[in-house]
């Protein structure tokens, strides 16, 4: 008790500090743009100005020339606001490029090294001084990965001219020269993320400072912390939470002790882990926890271990040396037990608070006090999602005083029902993520009805296990929860058929794995749409499939290709087989009628499977990322390109974009299940490329 009481009071908050600012700066990583831009003015005469733009390019990095086909990478391009003090003349100069066929593109491209410099005449029509405002946009590429920087702002000094007479031609010429316009269209909608609109000053710190203060950015994600306790992969540990903590005879002060200590270890294991995480497997480590169907396998089992145990097959103790030793030291063995809970909990739990966890950091620590923000970060987050099971913890510690009786027991088999039917749950991620077609849709509902089936029987006393005693008469209680398991089972029952069942979206597999659903043998043999007829042959369709009643493609040059054709803009849906959050927006949001309409009517859909890895690249379409790791997959290469162009890796994604990707909204959308939002964010999309055709 003493050593424990020592760590508690004296060393949690000193051990809590050092690993999260470890995790700081050692775990996780801003982006820093790899070129470096600095401006200078030489003054020509009284009448001309040179503005130039010196760009120093990191080792192994390309940035792209300002004249380059379409269909390529994003060509730097500079638009200079309009003003009466100056007018541009010629075009903006750059120095010659090396050109060479790209792989990845499909072209031959143009593109500096080491340094480039562009420079840009003026004619001065002002006696005063002024100044030249305006943006500029580029990409920079590795082996592999991209980078756009959009809307970087410039300013320029310029001494005036005591002789300059602005002319009306002059004054009408003042406007951006349009051959500076290069692959450039209606600049104000053309752009990335919020969280890639740079401000690069010669000077200026290369991610735009977010100005939260702190308390709200803990605040914030704290609550994303406390979000995790719905989602469908965190829910299911709250049963093996609560009967852990109702085992033993435990006195309140005790158990009391044992719930902060479990809280406590959420946060350091959650912390700790994810550092682990990151140091085995780099920055992709919460993404293989999420989709990878070996933790989800392993998951499965452990869910089973626990059901058999609840349903009295066997008690699970731990080894006969152990409990002599707890015996010995009953707090110390007490923790042990305690912790391994907690550990169990957040391990499960990882693949829901993975996305989660990223989408917040990337959120919250753009900021210029960067580690600051991490850290504070990380802190809200941790004990947002600890709390919850830390109450949960101390409720058991308060029902172990009440009298004892078989109720304990009827509890414990409930428990073993529910934890059945979620451990399928994660057998069906790990056969969505292998792709090994075992429990398509109408399996597992079968399975959960059957489950859910007897778990009603059971409530009703018409099923006995070890340690229930005779059922008499039904309570209140058990009627009202057999009425709730039967309305269950009633409405998975029209899921066989190809109902969407859109309030467990979360957590069955797609529609796309069921083989009879009346709904797409309707939409199949009722003709078709024009649109549907014109996508012809498309790379993947045969294994990857988009909802029923949506049609599109799963490359995204394929998209590209066939948006120019019929000249519409282009959806693109990042997603994954065994994302559950992406099967809920199909469900509530895509097919509500308004949405649904202008997806298919409008935009040119295209499904990028960030989890797609049982599909092999054929080798002149591998990517060697700048760390030097050769993408052979389809998963793997769609989570890099969305990675390093939108600096996010959490599905689902959606971003709105023309044929040369441009993106029309000033932000992309995530999970957002109100279809008003969804409706705007579409529309907007097509307002922007609607202006750009104009």
């Amino acid at each position: 008790m003493n050593i424990y009481k020592t760590i508690l009071h004296k060393g949690i908050y000193s051990i809590f500090i050092l690993l999260l600012l470890s995790l700081s700066l050692n775990g996780f990583s801003q982006i820093k743009s790899p070129v470096k831009w600095t401006y200078s003015v030489k003054q020509v005469n009284e009448n001309t100005a040179e503005l130039i733009f010196t760009a120093n390019i990191e080792k192994a990095w390309h940035l792209y020339s300002q004249y380059m086909e379409e269909g390529g990478p994003i060509v730097t391009s500079f638009v200079f606001n309009k003003d009466k003090t100056y007018k541009l003349d010629g075009k903006t100069s750059e120095p010659t490029p090396e050109a060479e066929y790209d792989e990845m593109f499909k072209m031959t491209v143009k593109y500096f090294n080491k340094q480039a410099i562009f420079k840009q005449k003026i004619k001065i029509l002002s006696d005063k001084d002024f100044s030249v405002k305006g943006s500029f946009e580029y990409m920079v590429c590795n082996d592999g990965s991209c980078i756009p920087f959009q809307d970087n702002a410039f300013e320029f000094k310029i001494k005036g001219n005591p002789n300059a007479v602005a002319s009306t031609d002059d004054l009408a010429n003042s406007l951006p020269d349009s051959s500076t316009l290069v692959n450039k269209t209606d600049t104000s909608k053309s752009k990335t993320d919020s969280s890639l609109v740079l401000t690069n000053k010669s000077n200026a710190d290369p991610l735009k400072a977010n100005g939260k203060p702190l308390y709200i950015i803990f605040l914030a994600a704290f609550l994303a912390g406390m979000l995790t306790l719905i989602t469908p992969c965190v829910f299911p540990m709250i049963p093996m939470t609560i009967s852990f903590f109702m085992k033993g005879n435990k006195t309140r002060k005790k158990g009391l002790q044992q719930a902060y200590f479990f809280g406590f270890s959420i946060v350091l294991i959650f912390g700790g882990l994810g550092l682990l995480l990151t140091l085995l497997l780099g920055k992709d480590a919460m993404y293989i926890i999420s989709t990878h169907w070996i933790p989800n396998l392993i998951f499965f089992l452990i869910f089973m271990i626990f059901a058999l145990s609840f349903f009295g097959l066997f008690e699970l103790t731990l080894p006969s040396s152990l409990i002599n030793k707890s015996d010995q030291n009953a707090d110390r063995g007490g923790y042990i037990g305690t912790f391994f809970v907690a550990f169990t909990t957040v391990l499960v739990s990882f693949s829901c608070t993975g996305p989660i966890l990223g989408a917040a950091l990337i959120e919250l620590s753009s900021g210029s006090n960067d580690s600051m923000v991490f850290l504070i970060s990380m802190m809200g987050f941790a004990f947002g999602f600890a709390i919850p099971f830390t109450l949960l913890a101390m409720f058991p510690s308060v029902l172990s005083k009440l009298k004892s009786g078989s109720w304990l027991n009827t509890v414990k088999i409930v428990f073993g029902f529910l934890e059945v039917a979620l451990g399928l749950k994660f057998l069906s991620m790990a056969d969505l993520g292998a792709n090994w077609g075992l429990l398509d849709r109408e399996t597992f509902l079968a399975l959960w009805i059957i489950v859910f089936t007897l778990l009603g029987f059971y409530l009703l006393g018409k099923l006995k296990f070890k340690g229930d005693a005779e059922v008499e008469k039904i309570s209140v209680y058990r009627l009202m929860l057999a009425i709730v398991t039967f309305s269950f089972v009633m409405y998975m029952i029209p899921g066989m058929w190809g109902a969407p069942l859109k309030k467990l979206s979360g957590y069955v597999p797609p529609l796309t794995t069921q083989d009879f659903d009346i709904n797409r043998l309707i939409v199949e043999n009722s003709g078709g749409s024009s649109h549907k007829s014109d996508l012809g042959p498309r790379k993947y369709s045969d294994i990857l499939h988009l909802p029923t009643g949506f049609e599109g493609f799963f490359d995204l040059n394929e998209a590209k290709a066939y948006a120019k054709k019929v000249n519409k803009p282009i959806f693109v849906d990042f997603t994954g087989k065994t994302c559950a959050n992406c099967r809920e927006m199909e469900e509530n949001v895509w097919n509500a009628p308004e949405v649904k309409k202008i997806l298919t009517e409008k935009y040119v859909m295209v499904a990028l499977y960030a989890d797609a890895n049982f599909i092999d690249l054929p080798e002149n379409e591998w990517i060697t990322t700048k760390e030097g790791k050769v993408i052979k997959k389809l998963g793997s290469k769609n989570l890099n390109y969305q990675i390093s162009r939108f600096n996010m890796n959490a599905q689902p994604y959606y971003v709105l974009m023309d044929t040369n990707e441009n993106v029309l909204t000033l932000e992309n959308k995530a999970y957002d299940k109100t279809v008003a939002n969804f409706v705007k964010f579409l529309n907007d999309g097509l307002d922007a490329f609607n202006k750009q055709q104009k």
